[in-house]
């Protein structure tokens, strides 16, 4: 790709990422041409679906969750490293009104564009579930499609004005009910540490 086809294209997506962060997965495609300054027929050039427009514009931030998974697996505790992800994959989920709905269809849908992104996904916190249940810090009866859903759930709260308040105290709940052991005050209900900027 050519690097000024490439900037119009990073254009697009920073443009489309602020707007589903205000209006949700279900925004105009005509609107985000709108913001962006440009025809819809240019778009639609780099982006012929809406589908195909979240692709491009989610795939980056499961990425970079799976390789913050690959980074926690090395530097922290299993049972740390389990909530941090956790705690990280709500928050980024939350910036994205909407999203949850879209990731757990994608999950068992193999034809959409975002399947091969959310079970890599899913995968990265299937490994550090494992690592925590070897280590006897995590209970053995959820498995890596549960800790997926359960981060869709503590998401779809955070997304809710009515709920929004909860969040952070259920995720507290949430969490001490995966550990085995207290950690980090997890056990007390508050949400983990300040997690390290990506």
């Amino acid at each position: 790709m050519r690097a000024d086809a490439r900037k119009n294209r990073d254009h697009l997506l920073a443009v489309a990422g602020a707007a589903i962060a205000e209006q949700g997965v279900e925004v105009s495609l005509r609107d985000v041409a709108r913001r962006a300054e440009v025809g819809l027929a240019t778009l639609l050039r780099h982006f012929p679906t809406r589908e195909a427009l979240l692709e491009a514009l989610l795939r980056t931030s499961f990425d970079e969750l799976t390789d913050r998974a690959r980074e926690l697996e090395e530097s922290s505790s299993p049972e740390d490293a389990l909530v941090r992800w956790l705690h990280e994959g709500v928050v980024w989920t939350t910036e994205y009104r909407g999203v949850t709905v879209l990731m757990a269809a994608a999950i068992e849908d193999t034809e959409s564009a975002l399947h091969a992104s959310c079970v890599t996904l899913r995968a990265a916190g299937a490994r550090l579930l494992a690592r925590a249940q070897e280590a006897g810090s995590a209970r053995s009866d959820i498995d890596g499609a549960d800790v997926f859903a359960l981060m869709a759930m503590l998401a779809w709260l955070g997304d809710q004005p009515s709920l929004a308040p909860r969040a952070d105290r259920l995720f507290g709940v949430v969490a001490s009910a995966i550990l085995t052991t207290p950690e980090s005050g997890h056990a007390e209900g508050g949400a983990p540490p300040p997690a390290t900027p990506r």
